[in-house]
């Protein structure tokens, strides 16, 4: 995998107007606290900066998910990340935010703007397990930790559907604490994001990159947001200069499949668009979801295949299409399952 990409800033834009003396007073980037958000944010704060043409400085915010230990399926998963983040931008304590997109809700408050969704790093989930070990070579009734109810849905589906037996373990933690669980062999291997790990400079780690055939990533992994007040026109405009028009439109069907199914962010629920194309001329977008029993016995598994979309408006219906295909198949039935 590539190493981490920064957001992309157009060129000739070196820097905003002389004039108005606060223009070039720092902006305020809320970001939580954790070495991964703080990579993440240091990237985008780059990015912005170059943009325009003002410093950015972290202000670091501790959300109710980084307090909480209990397991992200018990605390509900939707909006821990985000909330405190949230409200430090109504109250005008920062001037804008940094999500991974996967933690955002998929309602938007009105007060607030998604001014930009940057190129997303790739989406798959990872491997790292011990002795190098690939998923496939995994030896019976191992032991692999994570702490999503979407992960140990399809991952327990493929042991099952592949002779393989194994035993998904809930864990919550940093990238270091749960890497530390095979490090120790408390576990013989946790599954991470592939993009995480890449924002980290720790992609050496990865034993095996899972397929999204094998396992369909969360809506909207791989992905960041960035978020300011919906009234500060200047910064809305400045910040879209970072956006990624395929990426945006990718995790708008995504996540617009996952509100029409109803399903918060710790919900079993895969997603993943991606463009198909002919040769160099980019003709599709699919959109490919999964909905399961976190002990992987039943799987509904759908994908379908339209016009890359042009407006939100068109990136939405995709996901509702596909939403309710998934619902006529059962999908209903499945999303009260949690992890305990």
């Amino acid at each position: 995998m590539s190493e981490p990409r920064e957001p992309r800033a157009p060129q000739g834009q070196a820097g905003a107007p002389q004039g108005r003396p606060d223009e070039k007073a720092a902006l305020r980037l809320g970001t939580r606290r954790s070495k991964l958000a703080m990579a993440q944010s240091g990237l985008v704060a780059r990015a912005v900066s170059q943009v325009t043409g003002r410093p950015v400085e972290l202000v670091e915010i501790t959300t109710y998910g980084d307090t909480s230990r209990e397991h992200l399926a018990q605390i509900g998963g939707t909006g821990v990340f985000v909330t405190a983040l949230r409200e430090a931008l109504l109250l005008g304590e920062i001037d804008f935010a940094v999500h991974s997109l996967k933690d955002l809700p998929t309602g938007q408050p009105d007060e607030l703007a998604l001014a930009a969704v940057p190129l997303r790093e790739d989406p798959r989930d990872v491997l790292v397990a011990r002795d190098g070990l690939r998923f496939e070579e995994l030896p019976d009734g191992a032991r692999v930790g994570t702490g999503s109810p979407r992960r140990m849905a399809q991952l327990n589906a493929y042991a099952r559907n592949h002779g393989m037996t194994i035993e998904t373990v809930p864990i919550r933690g940093n990238v270091d604490t749960r890497i530390g669980y095979v490090r120790s062999g408390e576990l013989d291997a946790v599954v991470l994001a592939a993009a995480g790990l890449g924002r980290l400079g720790r992609t050496e780690d990865v034993t095996d990159f899972l397929s999204v055939d094998t396992v369909l990533p969360a809506p909207g992994q791989g992905a960041l947001a960035i978020e300011c007040a919906a009234d500060n026109a200047d910064l809305v405009a400045a910040l879209g200069e970072l956006d990624d028009p395929f990426t945006r439109a990718a995790v708008t069907a995504e996540r617009s499949l996952l509100a029409a199914l109803e399903a918060g962010c710790s919900a079993p629920v895969g997603a993943l668009a991606d463009l198909l194309a002919d040769g160099q001329i980019v003709k599709e977008m699919r959109l490919r979801g999964v909905v399961g029993t976190t002990d992987g016995t039943t799987l509904v598994q759908l994908s379908t295949t339209g016009p890359v979309p042009e407006t939100h408006d068109q990136a939405m219906a995709l996901g509702r299409e596909l939403a309710a295909e998934m619902l006529a198949k059962g999908a209903a039935g499945l999303m009260g399952e949690r992890a305990h």
